[in-house]
């Protein structure tokens, strides 16, 4: 008999020792499967990513837009532009963690911001939209007055009530108003400034009712702000929070005795000797106030501004000419040289970060004043009016 391991001799040849014990069975492989459910968990994570909202913003580049298409002017005073001055914007975008790692790692054009550098930390976000309109609406009238004003026009304002601007969740205001109205009296005494309202409710015991006299002022969903009627509101302060002090409106700040829960600002109402309108629909926050202003002397004063050239600006304006700061230049440059333009005016504490995104072909210039920003322009080859436009032109 032979031994099990070794190997006998036949007529069919050599036998292997193991022949008849059938073949090994082959493990099936597993990595495709691994890999398959990591990547239908990868997948699953990032959708899911895509809901989880986090307390930051995007800035991108938006758009450079000629503003002179936009503005109204009275049509014997209008006159045709051989250059274009641009006004730009950036978009504003609220993020979940599935944009946040795309815009901070995969976007060089954008900037991310927590939303504290964006919204006011005592209003809900929700109220952002409509408060970017109001400051639009704000600079359309500071920029007619600028513009009226230095080409020799008289332009006055009154105080007229104190604007809502925002309402804290769960406050007393937050119930009965809204962002944009108007409230002109307390208790049938006239609050005409921010500052009549404060002291309107000094001495009020909270739990107390006061009755507030509204003008229900309207925000359209393109940014349209409209008078409404004026109204009643019942409205029932409650104790303020522990260490709020009211500033501004007193020689020393003093602790509130009620509490409405409401960020506010006078409302101004403007005289205008020149009906100027800006449509700026879709576009909010207070940054195009130089642009708008540059827009409306141009198309009164000859349309020979600009030098021929196209030329951008961006900065806050006041009633007496001063620019302001602003946000997210870097993105506004890149938007402006997209547009072509060639010349742009941006305020002194955001020069650097223009110049960062700029090319060598954009000229970027600081300015703090409309006045220096209208010398800077004759010094290119704009041409200023040799004399104001006087009030009796107006019709």
């Amino acid at each position: 008999m032979a031994d099990a391991d070794t190997t006998t001799t036949g007529e069919a040849g050599t036998i292997p020792p193991d022949a008849g014990r059938g073949a090994p069975a082959r493990r099936p492989k597993r990595w495709p499967v691994v890999l398959a459910v990591v990547g239908a968990v990868l997948v699953a994570v990032w959708f899911g990513l895509g809901f989880w909202n986090v307390n930051y913003y995007a800035i991108t580049p938006g758009s450079a837009t000629a503003v002179a298409p936009l503005i109204t002017v009275p049509a014997n005073l209008d006159r045709p532009l051989t250059g274009s001055i641009l006004l730009t914007d950036v978009y504003v975008t609220p993020l979940t963690a599935q944009s946040y790692l795309v815009q901070r790692f995969l976007s060089s054009d954008s900037q991310v911001v927590p939303s504290g550098a964006v919204l006011d930390p005592l209003t809900p976000a929700d109220q952002f939209t409509d408060q970017g309109y109001l400051d639009m609406n704000q600079a359309q009238s500071y920029a007619t007055a600028a513009a009226l004003t230095h080409l020799g026009y008289s332009v006055s304002a009154h105080d007229a009530g104190t604007l809502v601007y925002g309402t804290v969740t769960g406050s007393p205001a937050a119930a009965s108003l809204g962002v944009g109205q108007v409230i002109t009296a307390v208790d049938g005494k006239a609050t005409l400034s921010q500052c009549a309202l404060v002291n309107s409710l000094h001495g009020v015991v909270p739990g107390t009712p006061v009755t507030l006299s509204v003008e229900q002022s309207t925000i359209s969903p393109s940014g349209t702000v409209a008078p409404g009627p004026i109204v009643s509101k019942q409205v029932t302060p409650t104790k303020p929070p522990r260490g709020l002090v009211e500033t501004g409106c007193s020689a020393k700040p003093t602790a509130p005795t009620a509490y409405l829960g409401l960020s506010s600002q006078t409302q101004q109402a403007w005289t205008f000797p020149v009906k100027v309108t800006v449509h700026t629909a879709d576009i909010g926050g207070p940054s195009a106030g130089l642009s708008m202003t540059l827009g409306i002397i141009d198309k009164l004063s000859g349309g020979d501004l600009t030098g021929k050239r196209i030329v951008a600006a961006t900065g806050t304006i006041d009633p007496a000419g001063d620019v302001g700061d602003v946000g997210g230049v870097a993105q506004k440059t890149i938007a402006v040289e997209r547009a072509g333009a060639t010349v742009f005016f941006v305020p002194p504490q955001e020069l650097a970060a223009a110049r960062s995104t700029a090319t060598p072909q954009l000229h970027v210039y600081a300015v703090s004043s409309l006045t220096q920003a209208l010398r800077i322009l004759q010094r290119l080859g704009g041409t200023m009016p040799t004399r104001h436009v006087s009030a009796q032109a107006a019709p």
